[in-house]
């Protein structure tokens, strides 16, 4: 028995998600059903769901306001790595 149901996305993502999708040969609609599917085997979601602890969430604030070093190139990277 199979049942229909209505969910609401970003468009955007929605659009690139189909395409990507389609690349490995399946649609939306069987890409949810395996997540579905993932979710029953898993009893919960497939991945890891966490709450970032105080350093993550640092980063991804200085990410997202475009804080924090600057390189060059790789090898400005890894001399700062070795520091």
């Amino acid at each position: 028995m199979k049942t229909q149901t209505t969910i609401r996305v970003d468009e955007l993502n929605y659009r690139l998600a189909k395409d990507i999708l389609s690349k490995i040969g399946l649609s939306y609609s069987q890409a949810i059903s395996v997540f579905n599917n993932m979710i029953v085997l898993n009893n919960g979601l497939p991945f890891d769901v966490k709450i970032p602890n105080k350093e993550t969430q640092k980063a991804l604030t200085e990410l997202q306001n475009r804080e924090g070093k600057h390189f060059k190139n790789v090898d400005e990277l890894f001399a700062d790595l070795d520091d």
